[in-house]
């Protein structure tokens, strides 16, 4: 009877526990997603990769589920990650491993003349601008707001042609080496931007590299942003609701032309921002508009 006991026990332990992870297999600079069936009897702290923490949060149209983002770095080599789920289970601390397989993104490479003021600039007070606004930048993309302001699927900032597509390894004026962190869309100057989504403006200026800029907080560690702008409609600290005009599209910063640079970050990791959104609309709103 006692074996029976405990091997009743380790079942219901076993199918307590429900997650799954979507995409298993991912390509570096995409974003994982994990999800998670709720039980009265578990509660969900948080998941564990390497040793950064992301938040598990409530599936907003299905009160069922739970969910966690994973940003899979851009640098992020090809090899198999534990993931860890760490959650209390009838108020005793639990954990489950979970593994993905990170593959090489196979990302092509392009060549990018720019302004050569805008590759490594050496004035002091321009390195100076540069590194406080990449410390604005980072403060702002590694708060995780608990609350999410979406409700309904995410957008396209413009229905245009994209013209670079987010990975591409780039070199600038044959020098400096970096990678394509957006997705780059078609925009004469003066083109209307709209928000991807509700959200909070974080962040409206203009910066050295990415020209007239607009950060968007969608909640829940989710961020989108807006770059090479010649106008904002928007302002620090304004509640924007999917597809107001937050701006005009221009060529500022370190750019060849006019377009825009659209860019997703998740738990302060640059992802791919198109995977991101496809992502979200698939797991978070299906049915919704």
């Amino acid at each position: 009877m006692r074996y029976i006991f405990v091997l009743l026990f380790l079942i219901s332990s076993l199918w307590a526990f429900n997650a799954n992870i979507f995409n298993e297999t991912v390509s570096n600079g995409k974003t994982v997603y994990i999800e998670f069936q709720k039980d009265s009897s578990l509660k969900y702290e948080y998941v564990l990769l390497d040793k950064s923490r992301y938040k598990i949060f409530q599936n907003p149209s299905d009160k069922t589920k739970m969910f966690a983002l994973i940003p899979i770095s851009y640098y992020a080599k090809p090899t198999q990650k534990k993931i860890e789920v760490i959650y209390k289970k009838n108020g005793a601390n639990e954990s489950k491993s979970m593994f993905i397989d990170i593959k090489d993104g196979n990302y092509e490479k392009e060549t990018i003349i720019v302004n050569k003021s805008k590759v490594n600039p050496t004035d002091k007070k321009v390195q100076k601008r540069i590194a406080k606004e990449y410390n604005e930048a980072m403060k702002i993309y590694n708060h995780v707001e608990n609350k999410s302001y979406i409700n309904s699927k995410f957008i396209m900032p413009l229905e245009s042609a994209i013209t670079s597509d987010f990975g591409k390894a780039r070199i600038y004026n044959n020098t400096l080496n970096g990678f394509h962190s957006g997705t780059d869309f078609r925009a004469k100057v003066g083109t209307p931007i709209m928000a991807s989504n509700d959200g909070v403006v974080c962040l409206a200026k203009d910066r050295f590299y990415s020209g007239g800029t607009v950060i968007i907080d969608h909640g829940e560690g989710i961020y989108t942003c807006y770059f090479h702008m010649s106008g904002f409609n928007v302002k620090k600290g304004e509640r924007v609701k999917k597809a107001d005009i937050i701006g005009l599209s221009g060529n500022s910063g370190r750019v060849t032309g006019p377009h825009l640079h659209f860019a997703a970050r998740v738990g302060g990791v640059q992802v791919d921002p198109l995977q991101l959104v496809s992502l979200l609309n698939k797991k978070l709103f299906k049915g919704t508009q």
